[in-house]
């Protein structure tokens, strides 16, 4: 992966991301280049700094847009101020005061954006339980391929650190254009699921999985094929989709886009000061990084990827230096249902974690997809 920052990963990871998030309309080179210009890698306040002030700057625009009447130029406009918004807010910390405000902001850019697509997505509330007997909801985004009649559709989850409305720039836009609905949802420990109705991560992710599955069998059959329904998710979701594929059958096809075979290992020994430490610690509930480590021992595969039974594509980076490769290969191993493993080498772009430097190593994941679901 290309450092910006040199021998600095985490700062120049994020700059790549939105390079890569720009050929879909999540930003713009000149703008992503004259952020990270602003950025001192040793600093995480300038980094929240410099993404807050491109992202307000550009909202500004977006706005004056609409105001006009310009609807093309306000969607695009808006959908670059979500982005640099979104990438701001992940690295505040709970104890910012900014943190709520930026995400309620750039989840407002988002959907002030689709509300001015051709084809405009559906927004759902998807009934979910969020303990001691309290119902509440799983928001969640249905992206439709144009001219298709009752497509089938993928239900993907993001990671730790996604956004349902990220899931656009890239993922929706592949799967559409091969003639698939995909549904983005905010499951527990993610996006408004966790930030507004504090609903916190689970190992048995395979609840929320059903939980979405059956809301699509009993309410949107005017909408996609219930009978093709699919299961994906990303990074840290490379968990979450395997859980859910094991545990539901009804699934007809599986994507693991960056494997996980224990998130326990991945952090066991990582330090309690690491950049996305806090961010662990928010999305299972717990107060320091000792609990957050108990918590996460029961989110591992063993014993579970083998029940998978449908057509499943693990796609990961041979560099990815958050879920190293290993998870690839034990999941892979133990699979015994029809998969496909492909791995980026390290020497080549799209090796980096879940190829934010090269989206283009994704083609033949959706190529494998579309074909599973459609037969």
């Amino acid at each position: 992966m290309w450092h910006y920052f040199p021998g600095q990963y985490m700062p120049s990871y994020q700059v790549n991301r939105a390079l890569t998030q720009a050929h879909y309309g999540g930003g713009e080179f000149a703008e992503i280049l004259e952020v990270a210009s602003e950025i001192d890698p040793a600093d995480r306040e300038s980094f929240n700094r410099a993404w807050v002030k491109m992202g307000d700057k550009v909202y500004e625009i977006a706005e004056k847009y609409a105001q006009a009447g310009h609807k093309i130029s306000a969607r695009r406009t808006y959908l670059r101020a979500f982005n640099y918004l979104r990438t701001a807010e992940f690295f505040m910390t709970l104890r910012d005061e900014r943190k709520i405000p930026y995400y309620l902001k750039c989840r407002d850019a988002f959907i002030k954006a689709i509300h001015l697509f051709d084809e405009k997505p559906l927004q759902m509330e998807i009934p979910f339980e969020a303990g001691q007997g309290n119902l509440s909801f799983l928001p969640a985004y249905l992206f439709k391929p144009t001219g298709v009649k009752n497509p089938p559709v993928v239900v993907m989850f993001g990671g730790l650190d996604s956004l349902a409305e990220e899931l656009y720039f890239g993922i929706a836009q592949h799967l559409n254009e091969r003639g698939i609905a995909m549904m983005a949802v905010d499951g527990p420990g993610q996006g408004a699921a966790l930030r507004l109705n504090h609903i916190h991560t689970r190992y048995d992710y395979n609840v929320p999985g059903t939980a979405v599955l059956d809301y699509i069998i009993e309410n949107l059959k005017d909408e996609v094929d219930i009978e093709r329904v699919g299961i994906g998710a990303v990074s840290m979701g490379g968990y979450m989709a395997a859980r859910c594929a094991a545990f539901e059958p009804r699934f007809k096809v599986c994507m693991i886009f960056g494997a996980v075979w224990s998130y326990y290992d991945i952090w066991k020994n990582r330090p309690d000061n690491h950049p996305l430490a806090e961010i662990v610690q928010h999305i299972v509930g717990a107060e320091n990084m000792t609990e957050a480590r108990e918590k996460l021992k029961n989110f591992t595969l063993e014993g579970v990827a083998e029940k998978i039974s449908m057509p499943t594509y693990i796609l990961h980076g041979e560099d990815d230096r958050q879920n190293f490769v290993e998870n690839a290969y034990k999941v892979n191993e133990v699979l015994t249902c029809e998969h496909v493993m492909e791995i980026v080498p390290k020497e080549e772009s799209g090796s980096a974690h879940c190829s934010v430097d090269d989206f283009t190593k994704t083609f033949n994941m959706y190529d494998w997809i579309a074909e599973k679901i459609k037969a």
